[in-house]
């Protein structure tokens, strides 16, 4: 264990030397292996979203009609031409798989800063207005918690209409809550502290006060939220398309993939297991990411 400061040989105290915010931040994470596995298998998985255009062999959509349900290369009538087989319509399980991390990621990016940033606003309101505009609020998200996530998110897309955009913004609504009570709670214990009254007292204006001296100190739980919500919303879209209510064939979703498997799970187990195994792999690894960026950003857990 690291001493809090060194003697230098004349007797005197030495400082300890200070990290750079981010050569810090990095030596916190890396303590944690699973979530440095997490964090290259996620930015593995953004590359090949990136690329997916290069790196499918085939196109997401085009059906080979002499290819039914063709087994994976290792498998006793498996090709060379589709490594992981084929569905029941002769599409590429391998293309629609590259492809459809894409539209995962993109849900996740587009749902967590949908939430976050109607989550922060409303929380920092909250959390700074105080009173009655707090209650009102509070009780609001009380309410929507109230409720199960993914039922009350599949009644929203049934009000809006079952699309991919209409899955977003119902899994944004749903999490929403969540920013706006960390956000408030973490806003409540840092206005009565000493830098944002003497910020008050040298007369900082209110908005400038709330996000330019509150907000930057409160952003270290939002970050890890943020995180964690990523693989909800990647979860959350899957269940909706799995349910009919989110991606609409032939977009090829990993959870519409799993929709449209459903009856050829006894007699091709790659059509269902392998959408199964990009959802649980990649959520895995973004929860496993979050855990690391707790332990990072958290004070109370750094050890000295």
């Amino acid at each position: 264990m690291n001493t809090s400061a060194d003697t230098t040989s004349t007797g005197a105290i030495k400082a300890p030397e200070r990290r750079a915010p981010l050569a810090e931040f990095w030596h916190y994470f890396r303590e944690n292996r699973g979530a440095v596995v997490g964090l290259f298998f996620f930015i593995g998985v953004c590359l090949i979203a990136i690329f997916a255009d290069f790196l499918a062999p085939h196109s997401p959509i085009e059906q080979y009609r002499d290819a039914l349900l063709t087994p994976p290369v290792w498998q006793d009538g498996g090709s060379w031409k589709f490594v992981l087989g084929t569905d029941a319509v002769g599409r590429d399980i391998m293309s629609r798989l590259i492809h459809g991390s894409r539209y995962s990621l993109f849900v996740g990016c587009i749902v967590v800063s949908i939430s976050l940033f109607f989550g922060v606003l409303i929380g920092l309101i909250s959390g700074y207005a105080g009173g009655v505009v707090d209650t009102i609020i509070m009780r609001l998200m009380d309410v929507i918690l109230s409720f199960p996530s993914l039922l009350l998110a599949l009644v929203l897309v049934a009000i809006l209409g079952p699309s991919l955009t209409n899955a977003m913004i119902a899994i944004a609504i749903v999490q929403q809550p969540h920013y706006v009570r960390l956000t408030r709670a973490a806003v409540i214990g840092e206005k009565e502290k000493d830098y944002v009254t003497a910020a008050r007292i040298s007369g900082v204006r209110v908005l400038r006060l709330m996000f330019f001296t509150i907000l930057p100190n409160c952003m270290a739980p939002l970050i890890v939220q943020a995180a964690l919500s990523f693989s909800n919303a990647i979860l959350d879209a899957a269940a909706l398309g799995f349910l009919g209510m989110g991606a609409q064939p032939p977009t090829p979703e990993w959870g519409t993939m799993l929709a449209e498997a459903r009856e050829f799970i006894l007699r091709a187990w790659w059509v269902v297991t392998l959408p199964g195994l990009a959802i649980l792999s990649t959520v895995l690894a973004i929860n496993l990411m979050g855990d690391g960026l707790r332990d990072a950003l958290d004070p109370k857990l750094k050890r000295s």
